[in-house]
């Protein structure tokens, strides 16, 4: 199940300049987000663990995004 909503999803597209956006297409880009989501959180968590600490930082995040 997608947790990110369809019509901020829907957004993101018109905003890279398509004028008409299929709700499908919203959605499969959703799921496609949040498996990328999911991965760079889990590798952010192991970067925060590997330095000590139990909370996830922006550095974690960005870290994490670039090894991915």
């Amino acid at each position: 199940m997608v947790e990110l909503p369809v019509a901020a999803v829907d957004r993101i597209i018109r905003k890279s300049g398509a004028k008409r956006v299929s709700e499908g297409a919203a959605a499969a880009l959703a799921d496609v987000l949040e498996e990328r989501a999911i991965a760079i959180a889990s590798e952010a968590a192991k970067l925060a663990e590997h330095a000590g600490r139990r909370t996830v930082r922006d550095v974690d995040i960005r870290l994490a995004a670039k090894r991915i």
